[in-house]
């Protein structure tokens, strides 16, 4: 088994090394990771410059570059074969609801999607107690899954994780994305230099957070997994599309 590692925190992040180390007992790990924090990259590519990739002391190889850029690198000219899994994580934080649309943990796992492999992001709820552990042997278990039935056509699932011990959780979930109250404002601030500039507010509350939603499986304890998909058509209003421009 094979198993291509990134994520949006950075090559440096806790969680992706604990997912690394944890995994390295099941399968081949290879790890390819933004040099620095890209979190809310979504699923940017960066066009407007070269990339560029470099190895770490510990075996890690980093990318000037989003997450989106460094599993496409990977995947379409780095690698020599292709693995059989891409998993993106552990993110600092959860990943649940709206989030996704700006996750750049998402976004690695879908351009492994994308690209016909099947996928994972994994996020660690709330992380004050920084259990990635507990998250990591969710993803072993989940591997291990995997590979006892393979799921044939290529698969993008969003795991939450709830940051307690791993003896702590209460089950898993397959789950549907809830959703977000309008994010707070943005913040408005002064630099040392007298210009003002302004700091991008909070996600809001969860609002659609009911029995069967990511947000309701974490707030019990329970492991949220959420088959994504990439289609954004809406279906519900071709018609009424074609019909206003009749």
């Amino acid at each position: 088994m094979r198993i291509l590692l990134s994520n949006d925190d950075g090559y440096f992040a806790p969680g992706l090394i604990c997912l690394a180390e944890t995994l390295s007992h099941v399968a081949d790990i290879i790890v390819v990771a933004p040099e620095r924090d890209r979190s809310g990259s979504s699923n940017s590519l960066t066009l407007d410059r070269p990339l560029s990739l470099h190895k770490s002391h510990n075996g890690f190889f980093y990318v000037n570059g989003t997450p989106t850029d460094c599993v496409h690198l990977a995947v379409t000219g780095m690698l020599d074969v292709l693995p059989d899994m891409v998993i993106s994580g552990v993110n600092d934080g959860a990943n649940m609801g709206d989030d996704t649309i700006y996750s750049g943990t998402v976004a690695a796992a879908t351009e492994g999607f994308l690209l016909g492999i099947p996928s994972l992001a994994v996020s660690l709820a709330d992380v004050s107690d920084g259990n990635f552990l507990t998250a990591s042997r969710v993803i072993v278990d989940m591997v291990e899954r995997f590979v006892q039935n393979k799921i044939k056509a290529p698969i993008l699932l969003n795991i939450n994780v709830p940051d307690v011990r791993y003896d702590q959780l209460q089950g898993i979930d397959v789950t549907r994305l809830g959703r977000r109250h309008k994010a707070e404002g943005v913040i408005k601030s002064q630099s040392p230099r007298g210009n003002v500039v302004y700091w991008v507010g909070a996600a809001g509350a969860a609002q659609d957070a009911g029995e069967g939603t990511d947000f309701f499986s974490v707030l019990h304890n329970r492991v949220s997994i959420t088959p994504l998909q990439i289609d954004l058509t809406q279906y519900d209003q071709l018609n009424l599309v074609k019909t206003w421009l009749d």
